[in-house]
């Protein structure tokens, strides 16, 4: 087959430019388009005409201008450097770029994805004359305070170790020097991957583990797991952003990813000045010693949204390879959904469903089916998960639309916002009756055996109060409250304190911020003991304007303040309510 390395542009169609005389490139190779060389795809071949989606600008860009070929698909570099830094959609550092360009990314601005100028040491854990395999670790460099960033043998290599010493350089040093089938073959701390191709995996294993985030409503009623997938729609001003935020501080996740995609400049900004203030709640440190930042904006070129979202997805894989447990935010793919949208438009593709592409299904599942828990390549067979949560910003909350149906068909948990419990002042606003998770046995199971056996029956119990509150809402919208029987306007105060005292949950109180699962055991089991305790007296006679009147209920309602260190507190309180319930019998 002929090839060419240059070709001329033909026609500009905003962000798609077309091309000829490329012959031999292939699908999705990286290109650079005019003299400017402007980062591009090759997303479209018909006969002798390349069609490209340019990531930057094409201002300027007109018919006759040259394109160069580059012989490699869109590709991220992988090695130590990552954590803590800040990328735009295809991986260049905005901070370097900031101080090489100011404040806005020039076009055709470059700059190497790992800074070279940091020298990182290298300890071996391999030695002269191991076999190693593709995903072997051939020794390990402390990346920050909280990551040791495991140097792994590239896909594709096999071969024993001629020479492995420990080093002081920068990623692109030589660390190691593997004899293989086609000659010795030197091995640095860096290593490129196409971000469309997942990453191998020995083998996938199905869910074990709860992702825990601290926040009441999903690990109690709308669990997920370490390798799962969610998805959190919901209308603009629901609080989806906030939920992405919480979960990104407070997930039991040893790595973060947070792809802000297509996301306004102030949220982003939110984003990159909150998180190197946010400590970790383990050891203290700054939340950025385990945190990469990919930030796409909305005044960014279109094309680049969708490129963020991969370029996202292969850090996160990179990391579970070392055996991390890694979470991945994107926020928000509604609106990488409408870049694909854009794209599909202007190759006059035939539109699906509300003019998205016919393949929108399917390029959302390939990229929630890269999450998992996994088996990693490699003689050691390390465990490692993959988490992803993706928010979805359907236009006026209609969960009908076609990106979340799409998402909602590969995805298994449901966090359903809802912009009524939003207005209302109720945060986290996530609809516990449309919301749902299919991890709910394998979670229950764990939380039986780690946090309490009475786990599963607690979390049942409340979900069927909150039920049976939602079908007589309608009969006390039309008779009235005082026209209920008596026990049930008792079930109506147990899950008004379920809503209020457990559901609510303030994202800004330091204490209520985050909840361990054992706390929230102890504070959802405290309000049921007051239902168990005030039934009986009820029918044994006591008015139940006493029974709602309580003096523990106030001390119930600030329960979630109390401290994690003090938690025999709710011990003290579930005395409180039966010596008072007994006290109105008597």
């Amino acid at each position: 087959m002929s090839t060419n390395n240059q070709g001329e542009v033909v026609k500009v169609s905003g962000p798609l430019v077309v091309a000829r005389g490329l012959a031999g490139a292939r699908m999705y190779e990286m290109v650079r388009v005019g003299e400017a060389k402007l980062f591009g795809e090759i997303i479209e071949i018909r006969g002798d005409e390349y069609s490209i989606q340019v990531y930057e600008e094409t201002e300027g860009i007109g018919p006759g201008q040259p394109v160069f070929r580059t012989g490699e698909a869109l590709s991220v570099e992988l090695g130590p450097g990552l954590i803590r830094s800040i990328y735009d959609g295809v991986q260049r550092p905005l901070d370097k770029i900031a101080a090489q360009y100011g404040e806005y990314i020039v076009r055709g601005a470059e700059s190497p994805s790992l800074d070279r100028s940091l020298i990182w040491k290298f300890e071996p854990v391999a030695k002269v004359g191991d076999h190693v395999v593709a995903g072997d670790v051939l020794g390990t460099v402390r990346e920050t305070k909280l990551v040791i960033h495991k140097i792994l043998v590239p896909n594709g290599v096999e071969g024993t170790i001629k020479k492995i010493a420990p080093v002081e350089g920068n990623v692109d040093t030589v660390i190691a020097i593997v004899e293989t089938d086609k000659g010795p073959r030197e091995l640095t701390m860096v290593q490129r991957w196409p971000v469309r191709e997942p990453r191998p995996v020995a083998k996938k294993l199905p869910p074990l583990e709860p992702l825990t985030t601290g926040q009441r409503v999903l690990d109690m009623f709308f669990p997920m797991t370490k390798g799962g997938t969610a998805c959190v729609p919901g209308p603009f001003g629901s609080g989806k952003t906030v939920v992405q935020h919480q979960l990104a501080k407070w997930a039991n996740a040893s790595i973060v990813v947070y792809v802000g995609c297509g996301e306004r400049g102030n949220e982003m900004t939110d984003v990159l000045m909150e998180f190197p203030e946010l400590k970790d709640p383990e050891s203290g440190e700054p939340l950025m010693e385990r945190t990469v930042l990919i930030a796409n904006t909305s005044n960014m070129p279109v094309a680049a949204r969708e490129a963020s979202v991969f370029t996202g997805i292969t850090i996160a894989e990179y990391f579970r390879d070392m055996g991390y447990s890694v979470a991945l935010m994107a926020d928000s793919t509604s609106r990488w959904a409408e870049a694909m949208r854009e794209m599909s438009g202007r190759l006059e593709e035939m539109p699906g469903e509300e003019g998205y592409p016919a393949y929108l299904g399917t390029r959302i599942a390939s990229f929630y089916e890269r999450s998992g828990n996994v088996i990693c390549m490699g003689s050691d067979k390390r465990n490692g998960t993959l988490s992803l949560i993706g928010a979805v910003s359907p236009p006026g909350g209609d969960f009908s639309e076609p990106v979340v149906q799409a998402t909602l068909r590969v995805v298994k948990v449901f966090w359903g916002l809802d912009d009524k419990l939003a207005f209302a002042r109720h945060f986290p606003a996530i609809n516990w009756l449309t919301s749902y998770s299919l991890y709910q046995e394998v979670v229950d199971k764990y939380a039986n055996d780690h946090y309490n056996p009475k786990w599963s029956e607690v979390r049942r119990r409340a979900m069927a109060i909150l039920q049976r509150e939602a079908e007589l809402e309608e009969l006390v919208r039309l008779v009235g409250m005082d026209a209920l029987p008596a026990d049930d306007r008792l079930l109506m105060q147990a899950a008004k304190m379920i809503r209020e005292d457990f559901l609510h949950q303030n994202a800004f109180d330091e204490l209520d911020t985050y909840t361990s699962m054992v706390k929230q055991y102890q504070l959802l089991n405290t309000i049921l003991h007051y239902y168990d305790e005030v039934r009986p007296a009820l029918q044994k006679g006591v008015p139940l304007s006493r029974l709602l009147t309580l003096p523990v209920l106030e001390e119930i309602s600030k329960a979630k303040l109390i401290p994690e260190n003090k938690l025999e507190q709710f011990d003290e309180l579930r005395s409180k309510v039966s010596e008072q319930v007994k006290g109105l019998m008597s």
